[in-house]
């Protein structure tokens, strides 16, 4: 297993165990949809996301609280801008 199949398989673990469903969700589908189409650095920029805390992360993407410390990158903008499609 090379460096980057490490890093992916930290990511989709840490986006899919956070401890707020909410964020389970967003970031699980972020990450199943874009992972493998990130080169190096945009990998560690979400896995730099992924480090910060759930209540941050929540704000800062439902709350629309652009005061809060995420860093701003191609990442997160794709973030921001995602939206999760719910099919009943």
């Amino acid at each position: 297993m090379n460096k980057l199949d490490s890093i992916k398989r930290k990511i989709k673990y840490r986006s899919e165990y956070r401890g707020i469903k909410e964020l389970d969700l967003l970031l699980g589908n972020f990450v199943k949809k874009y992972v493998n189409n990130f080169n190096q650095e945009e990998l560690i920029d979400l896995y730099n996301i992924l480090e910060i805390e759930d209540e941050i992360i929540y704000e800062w993407y439902f709350k629309k609280n652009n005061k809060k410390k995420i860093p701003k990158n191609k990442v997160s903008d794709l973030l921001k801008d995602f939206k999760i499609n719910v099919r009943n």
